[in-house]
């Protein structure tokens, strides 16, 4: 499955093409910061319709559905436009000490020791990375996360963790890189892409006697 590298900037073309410019920086306001429109390698990250575009071209089915936005898990419920709740997800973009990045996918009702899960993971301590930094290597805004975001790492500077427990489903739900809209894909073929991408899966295990965390091999959920 290749992946091609995708411009774009929400749509729209890149205002500038040279990064050195002082007008660079295109600024959205969020929470009291300001948080630049651009990836950590300069480059405008992938909107929404450019990543459903490649999904359909590589013969990934893609059905969405455009809704008012959601930010959070309770938004999502309130909302609820999947079947059930089956395969719906929420998702946790981490850091250490060290800046090293880890976006964790799991199921939406899943809770999440972060010391435990840091332990597993072998990270040292966790705390949630920024919106800055969310900007940066996953080029989306809060309320908008989903292992799609990994489409705009083209640094492969964060690690996907997926909960195992979603591999028992045949579908899973996320945002394609915006919050007003929802995507349901095979998981097989969102594992495959994602590794495409050059993020390998891992996946965490929430058992009774701890958390487990193990590699994925390329096919394994399928």
């Amino acid at each position: 499955m290749a992946v091609a590298e995708c411009a774009g900037h929400n749509g729209r073309p890149p205002l500038w093409t040279d990064y050195s410019h002082p007008q660079l920086w295109t600024l959205f306001a969020m929470e009291d910061n300001e948080i630049p429109l651009r990836l950590a390698d300069g480059s405008a990250p992938m909107a929404a319709n450019a990543l459903l575009d490649q999904l359909r071209l590589l013969g990934i089915s893609v059905p969405t559905i455009n809704h008012p936005p959601m930010h959070t898990v309770k938004d999502s419920k309130a909302m609820r436009i999947t079947p059930g709740g089956a395969g719906d997800i929420k998702n946790l973009f981490l850091r250490n000490k060290k800046g090293q990045m880890w976006l964790i996918t799991c199921q939406e009702d899943r809770q999440i020791d972060l010391k435990a899960l840091a332990k597993a993971l072998g990270a040292g301590r966790f705390s949630f990375a920024s919106h800055q930094r969310l900007m940066l290597y996953l080029g989306v805004a809060p309320g908008a996360v989903s292992p799609l975001a990994l489409i705009n790492d083209r640094q492969r500077s964060v690690t996907f963790v997926i909960d195992n427990g979603l591999l028992a489903f045949e579908t899973i739900y996320l945002h394609p890189l915006d919050n007003t809209q929802t995507t349901a894909m095979a998981t097989c073929e969102l594992l495959d892409f994602i590794a495409e991408t050059g993020h390998p899966p891992h996946t965490i295990t929430f058992d009774s006697d701890g958390v487990h965390c193990n590699d994925l091999s390329p096919g394994e959920a399928c």
